[in-house]
């Protein structure tokens, strides 16, 4: 379940799947749920979700199957972890920029669609 931190959603389930992965509930070649089921797990909206695994992606995590899924790659084919990765910070500030821009988005779409002018009041 999300937690209302401070912290994204994203990063709190990508932080979440990450550590079944490392401590093993996950193994090398596990498909991870479908992003509904992990939308309906954690609480959260299909956006996020894909955020959170987008991340895992970029982390090298996981790896995406066309039409098949994601799966949890195998140890021996994930590129090392370096401390302070300027990668995967920047590739946490791109997926932090696209869920601001969706949000954004939504925002604007509602002002556009919402009435000026309040009922009952008259423009003299």
């Amino acid at each position: 379940m999300v937690k209302n931190t401070g912290r994204p959603g994203y990063l709190q389930i990508a932080d979440d799947l990450r550590a079944q992965i490392h401590g093993g509930s996950l193994a090398p070649g596990t498909p991870l749920p479908s992003t509904t089921r992990l939308a309906e797990q954690y609480g959260a909206s299909l956006s996020v979700v894909k955020l959170a695994v987008g991340v895992l992606r970029t982390e090298g995590l996981v790896i995406g199957q066309q039409g098949k899924g994601v799966f949890v790659r195998d140890t021996a084919e994930q590129p090392p972890q370096a401390g302070g990765d300027p990668a995967g910070e920047v590739a946490e500030l791109r997926a932090a920029v696209q869920d601001l821009s969706l949000r954004l988005a939504k925002v604007e779409q509602q002002l556009a669609t919402s009435t000026t002018r309040r009922p009952g009041r008259s423009s003299r």
